[in-house]
This record gives C-alpha cells, structure tokens and sequence, in this order.
C-alpha cells in the first residue's frame, strides 16, 4: 500500500472535507452543461466541488482539483510559489534514475478499482458531463491513458479526451507527438490491435506522470515511476480482464479498452485549453471491452479553463524551469500565466550574469516546451505571477529592435487556432535591462519601515453607507437632478 495519500483520490476527497476545502453540491443536478456551469461558479476558489446528486446517475462527480495553486501546493506540501521547483525536483529525482526498482510500478493481485465489473459495458451508467454549449456530448477529460507498447515493451501515461459516442464505443483525439501515438503506429506495423486501459479518478502523482512532457520523459522510460515518486512508493497496477492491459489500483473507475488501428469516426468538437473549441475530424475509435469501479465510485472531470490552465502548466513549468536551468545560468523561476492558457506562454525570471543570455533563455525554453508559442524574459526584480509588473518590463526594458526573437515555421500545438497542422511561428520577448546594468534602469523602491506600533486609525467599511446621491436633500434633487436625469434643463440653448 502506497504511504502517501495523493496515489488515492476517495483520500484526497475525504481530507478535503475534514480542511473544509470541500464544497458540497445536494441539489439534483443536469449532467448536460448544468454541472459545468454550476462549477465555474466556483473556479479558482481553494476548493474542491462534489456533487452528490447527479441526475439520471448513481454515483457522484468531483471537480476542482486542480483550478487552484494555493489548494494544490497545500495538497502536496509545497508553497504554492514553489509549486514548479517543488515538481521538478520530483520528476529530476525520477530522470536520475528513472530504471530504479524504487520506483517501477508493482503489478498486484487485486485493488479497489476491481470492485465492481459491469456484466455488459454500459458507459451510459457513467456520470459523464457535457461541458461547454458546443460540446459534440459528453466527454472524459480527465482519464489517464496507461499502455504498453506492443513494439518495446514500455509503459506510457497520457491524457487525452475521449467523447462518448455509445454504450461501448468512445472517439478519441491523441496530440501529436505523444507516445501514445507512437504506440498507435507500432501496432500498426505489427498487423495488431492497441490496448490500453483508461482510468478516471487517480490521484495527483498518476496525473502529474501522465502530462509530464515527452521532452522530460523518453519513450524508453516507464512514466508511472514519476507518480511512484510522488508517493514515496511504487504505483500498484492490476491486470483487466485481458492480461495484457494493466489498470491503476487504486483508480475509481478502470475501462479495458481497444483501438483498430486505422478505424476513425468524426470527433468533437470541444471546449479546449485555448478557450476555443477542438474542430471535427476523423479520429480513431475506441472499443471499451471492460467497465471497472469502485463499489462506490467518485467519477472525476476537469473544467475547461483554469483547471486545465494549472494541471498541464504546472508540469509545463517544472520541465521548463528543469531544463532551461542546466543550460542557462542564473535562471530562477518560471510561470506559466493563465492569460497564455497555462499552456503556451513561459515568463522566465533571470538573475543576468551575462549579455545575451536572456536570449539563449528564449530558444532553450521553447526546446524544452514545444507547445510553448511566446517566452517573455524579465530580470529578478520583476514578479513573474504579476501581470502589470510583467507588461511594465516590456514597455521599459524591450528594445523591439534586438530583443524581439520570431522562429517562424516551427512545430507547436495543433489546438492552438495559430498552429494549423501543428505548425506556425513563434516569437520570443528580452525584456530584460542592459547589461551590465546602468544607473538608468535602477528600479524605484521605498525604504521598508513597519507600521506595528503606530496608532493608525483605519475604519471598517460600511458596506451599508449612503451614497452622495442619497445624501441630497429634496431641494438639492429637484435643483440638481438625480445622475441618471442629469441636472434640469432652465430651457436656454447653450
């Protein structure tokens, strides 16, 4: 049994309500759009959602998880400004030695996620929720992908969304450049079906292996060791009925699934990380052979927006901050802004030791991320998670005639509208100060006193006070008029 409680999401649900972390949804509520909505009410908040009473569905969903730092660093012991350093020391830890029997996933005789087995795969018994207005249906946008390539024999964990289409039968979209498409190809080659199981409900450690970029995880190395890291003990997986597909242990729901190689039906659209919608195309099919739960199931979603935004960029930052640090010295953080979707624009923070290194920050981070469509380098005086301390060293220390980097034509994201085939441009700001530094760029900043022991009076607002406007008399108002009739009129033409 794992020491941790992030390899169990019931544990995680259970210490949010005792931290009072957990808001609790009792009325009935519409799966189709209803649910989204009602749990957009709440992103961002330092809490997670459970809705008890999903209609038309026996068990309860969760939200939340991820759309808040502050709830994610408590979660995981870390501070919330240290979340990335604190997730790539954790993946570094794995990349050391990533073949080390410490960290392999123990395959076990049974686990929780075996409790239950649909006698007839029905995903209609799923509580799925559809989110965004123009959503093809209902989707699973939170389920990690666990495979075994038919050509190498390595294990790979992904994300990727998968909308319902029938009781057995799922469309599925795969990124390109992910392993898990590389599989696909293998078992292609082989004349071979791919198998794989997709869990829902896992905890942070399962997550964070499944999103960590293929650059910081080579298609060689088992990527479940990263969740072995972060619970301080080996993943423990069960086989499905089908021997060959190995299931998360401790997931709330496991489904055996199928893929002919080669077999496409249209898929989506679907509200995306961009904030736009995931156009239709044609798309692998995916047969469920296996539905797999919990004698009582938390079935887990993931909202579009900030949710996604720090899940995926969370681990974007680790492997940027990881890999732009053994290359440039003097790099100290990495933020990866929501306004950039959490996912394609880094602010670097350098602490300069060197002309032009801010540069070579650029191009290292864009290797290191290549999903990333912007970098922005500031010095160690500027607040990276600060939007306006942000824009302040564009428009101070940018010089638009050398410090502007464009990489055109280069491989990015394809969900990105400006990336059509996964190909586009890319651009890249120094808004850092000269260097050395001059007296010029000297920042202005006020001598720190404490104000403990001051007799400072400073009143409670009254958030019932009157406004001006009330405070009229009658003879004021019908001399004056109220704002909105504006002051009366005494019939000259000005």
């Amino acid at each position: 049994m794992p020491v941790s409680p992030l390899h169990d999401l019931g544990v995680i649900i259970e210490t949010l309500d005792k931290a009072g972390q957990l808001i609790r949804v009792r009325s009935e509520i519409d799966p189709v759009h209803q649910l989204a909505s009602v749990a957009a009410h709440f992103e961002g908040r330092a809490q997670a959602v459970l809705f008890e009473n999903v209609r038309g569905q026996e068990h309860p969903v969760f939200t939340g998880l991820y759309w808040s730092r502050e709830l994610l660093a408590e979660l995981i012991g870390a501070e919330e400004k240290k979340l990335a350093s604190h997730i790539s020391g954790k993946v570094q830890q794995w990349q050391d030695d990533p073949f080390d029997k410490a960290v392999e996933p123990l395959v076990v005789e049974t686990g929780p996620v075996k409790e239950v087995t649909q006698p007839v795969v029905d995903l209609f018994r799923l509580p799925i929720p559809t989110h965004a207005e123009r959503d093809g249906g209902p989707y699973i946008d939170a389920g990690v992908v666990v495979v075994t390539d038919p050509e190498t024999g390595v294990r790979n964990a992904s994300i990727q969304r998968f909308q319902l289409v029938d009781r057995d039968r799922l469309h599925i979209n795969i990124d390109a450049g992910r392993h898990l498409q590389l599989a696909l190809e293998n078992a292609r080659n082989r004349g071979e079906t791919l198998k794989f199981s997709l869990n829902i409900g896992v905890g942070p450690g399962v997550h964070f292996a499944a999103v960590t970029p293929a650059e910081a995880a080579p298609p060689d190395t088992d990527e479940l060791g990263i969740a072995s890291v972060f619970h301080g003990d080996p993943v423990e997986l069960v086989r499905g009925d089908q021997p060959e597909i190995e299931l998360i242990a401790h997931a709330m729901y496991a489904l055996e699934c199928e893929i002919v190689p080669g077999e496409v039906a249209d898929e989506g659209p679907f509200a995306e990380v961009t904030g736009y919608y995931a156009k239709v195309a044609p798309r692998p099919v995916v047969h469920v052979r296996a539905v797999h739960h919990r004698a009582s199931p938390v079935f887990q979603t993931i909202l579009c927006g900030k949710e996604v935004w720090n899940s995926a960029g969370v681990l974007g930052e680790a492997s940027v901050l990881s890999s732009v640090r053994r290359q440039v010295p003097g790099i100290l953080d990495v933020y990866f802004p929501h306004g950039g979707c959490g996912f394609y624009h880094a602010v670097v923070q350098i602490q300069q030791k060197r002309a032009g290194w801010a540069q070579l920050a650029v191009m290292s981070a864009f290797a290191a991320f290549p999903p990333l469509k912007m970098v922005t380098v500031v010095d160690e005086d500027v607040n990276i998670r600060d939007a306006s301390d942000v824009e302040w060293a564009l428009t101070t220390r940018l010089d638009p005639t050398t410090g502007v980097i464009t990489v055109p034509e280069v491989f990015g994201h394809g969900l990105n509208p400006t990336f059509p085939d996964y190909f586009g441009a890319k651009i890249g700001f120094n808004a850092t100060h000269p260097f050395p530094k001059t007296y010029a760029y000297e920042r202005v900043r006020l001598k720190q006193f404490s104000v403990e022991g001051l007799d400072i009076d400073v009143p409670e607002p009254n958030t019932a006070r009157p406004s001006a406007v009330d405070k009229w008399t009658a003879a004021e108002r019908a001399e004056r008029g109220t704002p909105a009739q504006g002051k009366k009129s005494s019939g000259a033409i000005m």
